[in-house]
């Protein structure tokens, strides 16, 4: 007699403990092979196709289109044809990367679903609702518990941990669940601006205005889910790391030149376009080996000094939207490999094709405002990165020079370069340090000759 299997939800890459279900493409009762695509999932990196394990039906979905669910956790029921091992699912304390079977476009899929009896989804019924709006605001949870799935919901409503406090949990001891935070903000959000309770209020404390502000008239547009999860991002790095830029300024002039005299010979000896983005990656690691204290990561009051110095690169989807490709270990690589990363990945960004595989890892990250002809920026940290470097356009104009004493003027390409960095962690001598090593690296051109010999 063949038995059912739970259908864990696989790891889906570094920093990533919770996934979207996007699309079921096996429904209950049908069957598949190995390698079919069973279902669709969301993160706040990349959607992800995951495969069956095996041979066989799906006999129940644990979770439907929507759902947010953490790795690990069942997705589904499944039970294996004859003769194939059901131990082959990835067990709940294996958390193993999902890797897409190789050929797996040439695999027919066989969904015989007249073969099996089409079982209906559950509904559930979730009749415990959170009596929020008849509880006082003094009321306040010290013992509260969040969930990664209550602290998605409460971040992509700007809900704090202080007003999560206020909410009366309905769950095992008083556990705050979904469905009490749906039913709270349901009824307006009545403990939004109370204010923390203390014997004696400070007359010097500041508190949020009631403000109700006319945001106007006009054209209505849906977030997508990919820049709601941007924007979720942004706020959660403002509000997690203290912010701090300081600005460079670098001369490329000999950059720019030494750039238009090798780059057809580059490309033609190694079958890559040679652009700027490859040069900035490279100065960056260069200057990671010098200052390894910005290529970190904060875990409560530790620091985690990377190993490996990957280095991302804001890149622009189609829609508008931006992802982080990753050049893993950049510092190992010569300048052409550097190029052939950063060429394939900026062509997969745009054909929307990049996998899961490149965008993770990464431990520094590199936005290239120049490209929409900005002069400079102030980027947001790239959570849980503790800095990103911004450049701007390359721009020509006079600069005074002195040569042998004697101060000439004189047409040079220069550029502005921006480090916001986490005051948590990096001061003011790393972060400007850094960043002048960045620049005095784009400037050294000796570092990059013989390339195109």
């Amino acid at each position: 007699m063949a038995t059912t299997t739970d259908f864990i939800l696989p790891k889906m890459g570094e920093s990533i403990t919770e996934g979207t279900i996007l699309n079921w493409l096996v429904q209950e009762g049908e069957s598949f092979i190995e390698g079919d695509i069973l279902v669709e999932v969301g993160t706040d990196k990349v959607d992800n196709e995951v495969p069956a394990p095996f041979n066989g039906v799906m006999v129940k979905h644990l979770a439907s289109d929507g759902d947010v669910v953490e790795i690990g956790k069942p997705v589904a029921q499944i039970e294996a044809s004859s003769g194939d091992a059901a131990q082959k699912v990835v067990p709940n304390d294996d958390h193993q990367e999902i890797k897409k079977p190789a050929g797996l476009e040439d695999v027919a899929t066989d969904k015989d679903s007249d073969s099996h009896q089409q079982i209906p989804h559950q509904v559930r019924n979730d009749k415990s609702r959170s009596k929020s709006s008849s509880v006082s605001s003094s009321y306040v949870n010290k013992d509260l518990f969040v969930s990664p799935l209550i602290d998605k919901i409460a971040r992509e409503n700007h809900i704090s941990y202080e007003e999560l406090a206020r909410i009366p949990g309905s769950g095992n001891e008083g556990r705050l669940r979904k469905s009490d935070v749906i039913q709270y903000l349901k009824d307006g959000r009545p403990h939004q601006f109370a204010q923390p309770v203390s014997a004696e209020p400070d007359p010097t404390a500041y508190r949020i205005p009631q403000l109700k502000l006319d945001k106007g008239t006009g054209r209505i547009v849906e977030m997508d889910r990919m820049r709601s999860m941007i924007a979720d991002h942004m706020v959660y790095s403002k509000h997690t790391s203290p912010h701090v830029t300081a600005y460079v300024e670098a001369d490329l002039t000999d950059l720019v030149k030494w750039r238009n005299a090798n780059k057809a010979a580059f490309q033609e000896k190694h079958g890559e376009r040679l652009t700027f983005t490859p040069l900035f990656v490279d100065a960056v690691a260069k200057a990671i080996k010098e200052y390894p204290n910005i290529n970190a990561s904060v875990d409560g009051k530790k620091i985690i000094i990377k190993e490996n110095i990957n280095v991302g690169m804001a890149t622009a989807l189609p829609s508008g939207n931006l992802i982080v490709p990753v050049v893993k270990n950049a510092d190992q690589k010569t300048l052409p490999q550097i190029a052939a990363d950063v060429n394939r990945m900026a062509n997969l960004a745009r054909e929307n094709k990049l996998g899961g595989d490149d965008i993770k890892g990464g431990t520094f990250t590199i936005s290239n405002v120049g490209t929409f002809g900005s002069l400079m920026g102030t980027p947001i940290i790239n959570q849980p990165e503790v800095a990103i470097l911004a450049t701007g356009i390359i721009k020509k104009r006079a600069e005074v020079i002195t040569r042998d004493g004697e101060d000439k003027i004189e047409i040079r390409s220069m550029m502005m370069l921006s480090l916001s960095f986490d005051h948590r962690v990096v001061d003011g001598f790393l972060g400007g340090s850094f960043l002048k090593q960045v620049a005095d690296n784009l400037q050294q051109i000796p570092a990059y000759a013989g390339i195109s010999d």
